[in-house]
């Protein structure tokens, strides 16, 4: 596969761990909110939820990323502390 692709694909990824990460942050307000404990269980979760999608997008962006470039690390590097990883 081209650099480009690759690139891309990293690109993608980290896309989606931005969403995860702010949809992570919608629901965490959420917690306990609620008078209904029904509604607070499902609010836990959708939360878990989230934590353990931005855990495995995590784990593919680590498994896509070379190791030997650091132009490519440090690029990572910002995006995830952009996302608040």
């Amino acid at each position: 596969m081209s650099d480009d692709y690759d690139r891309g694909r990293r690109d993608g990824l980290r896309l989606a761990l931005a969403t995860l990460a702010v949809q992570e942050a919608k629901w965490a307000a959420l917690l306990g909110e609620s008078r209904s404990g029904r509604t607070n269980a499902i609010r836990q979760v959708r939360h878990k939820t989230l934590q353990v999608a931005q855990s495995r997008v995590q784990t593919v962006l680590n498994r896509l990323s070379p190791d030997d470039d650091p132009a490519v690390n440090a690029e990572l590097l910002a995006a995830l502390e952009q996302a608040g990883l």
